[in-house]
């Protein structure tokens, strides 16, 4: 493994990541092994990952989404299709520990970018392909993005289920960010592998096939059976009622969920006969073939009191209950020091930023998040030069 660059001792100190992803799913992923403690080398071609472009920005090329998804990495800016690039290029994957990619299969092949080429460079690599659809299958090689997976693994359909409207698309980039997260555990259990056996070796990991796993965890349903007890999807989840409530003054989320739940809700409302006498609310099982009904009731009883009132309530009664702020409103309260979520920052001109850090409490090596997003080739000579210094029989150690 190659050497850390200032991260200390956490996880994945050592560790040496080349990062050719852009958009969102790939860096979502290498931001978070950057913030174990991985050097992540962001590779960008001459025109910049095009995230940089999107949304409002202080400086031409930082835009909001990649100023919060490039965090603590290095950029080297290459021109991949120029023969000059190529020794560089050998080079870094030779020093590296892992390389991730998100181009299409036929795209790195013409690079010389395929599993086959770089092996040969550096055999413990582990090489990590996020794809759009899986090669082996019927979809191999088309192109894929988060509204076209969202779509296509029936997240609108299940929105428009639920809420008797149109199908839509969930407003935030679900699809990439989920695969993100799983490319970020495929590395560190491939990492784990190679720890093993000394060996790398080739994963890809497809959009569409990953996400539809994802969903029909929930929404497989009775579909689970052969044969099915009834169509797929999950009751809860699907019915209109399952939505913030309205109360006097303001929206709250709640879920009366277990028995003591409804034991107690029921209480609250005024109508704690019914757990004895209805027997809609008497058990989990009751509950779901009846959801719409003790939802809807549910409903009915939030718009009778003020937010206040019933957050005191259900919280007495030890019943999950947060009123629902606006997006504005979620901003202003994680970035209270109490939760430390959103954190401010400054760059090397003194300018401020607002950007998010890890939530997960280790007691003992806490990730961080890294410094300033990267400017578009920022590091590339100091990376070139490293490249260079590195004796080539050290390089694959």
């Amino acid at each position: 493994m190659t050497q850390a660059t200032g991260m200390g001792n956490l996880p994945l100190s050592g560790v040496r990541v080349l990062d050719l992803t852009s958009v969102i799913m790939g860096p979502y992923a290498t931001q978070m092994l950057a913030e174990y403690g991985a050097d992540v080398i962001k590779l960008e071609s001459p025109e910049g990952d095009i995230m940089r472009q999107m949304g409002p920005a202080r400086e031409p090329g930082m835009g909001p989404v990649f100023l919060n998804l490039n965090r603590g990495k290095r950029s080297l800016c290459l021109d991949l299709k120029a023969p000059e690039s190529g020794q560089a290029l050998r080079r870094a994957v030779a020093g590296s520990d892992v390389f991730i990619t998100n181009m299409r299969a036929r795209a790195l092949q013409k690079l010389g970018l395929d599993w086959d080429t770089l092996r040969g460079y550096n055999p413990r690599l582990v090489y990590v392909a996020l794809s759009g659809f899986a090669e082996d299958g019927p979809d191999a090689g088309r192109p894929a993005y988060d509204d076209l997976i969202q779509g296509m693994v029936a997240l609108p359909d299940l929105v428009a289920r639920a809420t008797g409207g149109t199908p839509q698309y969930l407003p935030l980039n679900l699809a990439d960010k989920t695969m993100g997260l799983f490319a970020a555990q495929t590395v560190l259990a491939a990492l784990l592998q190679r720890a093993r056996d000394g060996a790398g070796q080739r994963i890809e990991i497809p959009m569409y096939e990953t996400m539809a796993s994802f969903v029909l965890a929930d929404h497989l349903g009775a579909a689970t059976y052969e044969p099915p007890l009834g169509p797929a999807g999950n009751p809860r989840l699907l019915s209109h009622y399952r939505r913030p409530y309205k109360t006097l003054d303001g929206w709250i989320s709640t879920i009366v969920y277990t028995d003591r739940h409804w034991e107690a809700f029921l209480r609250l409302a005024g109508a704690g006969d019914l757990w004895d006498t209805d027997p809609r609310f008497r058990s989990m099982a009751s509950r779901t073939r009846h959801i719409d009904e003790v939802y809807a009731f549910v409903d009915e009883q939030m718009a009778l009191r003020s937010t206040e009132t019933w957050l005191a309530l259900l919280r007495d009664a030890d019943i999950p209950a947060a009123e629902a702020p606006s997006l504005d409103a979620l901003v202003a309260r994680l970035e209270q020091p109490v939760h430390g979520v959103v954190q401010r920052y400054q760059d090397a001109e003194g300018n401020w930023y607002r950007g998010l850090s890890p939530a997960a409490r280790w007691s003992a090596t806490p990730p961080r998040a890294g410094a300033m997003a990267p400017r578009l080739g920022e590091h590339t000579e100091a990376i070139l030069g490293e490249l260079a210094a590195a004796p080539a029989a050290l390089l694959r150690q």
